[in-house]
């Protein structure tokens, strides 16, 4: 289910950075980056933070090794990015 506010209820400075990914690279911007601009005072910024401490943080495994780790779930869960 897409809310539709997360759809197109974004910032003025958030609708033309999206426009220009957009511009750039053909596609829309993902759900998981108008999710993170939607609000990122609420969800966005923590988010973030915690996706940044989990696949930069210290670890015993490789940036590469996290990435193919998230890239792997992703894709068990049917996820586009």
């Amino acid at each position: 289910m897409r809310l539709s506010k997360v759809e197109r209820g974004h910032r003025f400075k958030h609708k033309l950075l999206m426009g220009l990914m957009r511009v750039m690279s053909g596609h829309p911007a993902p759900d998981v980056v108008k999710t993170i601009l939607y609000r990122p005072e609420f969800f966005g910024r923590s988010f973030s933070a915690l996706c940044q401490s989990s696949l930069r943080g210290p670890s015993t495994w490789s940036v590469g090794e996290r990435e193919l780790f998230a890239a792997f779930t992703s894709r068990l869960n049917q996820c586009r990015f």
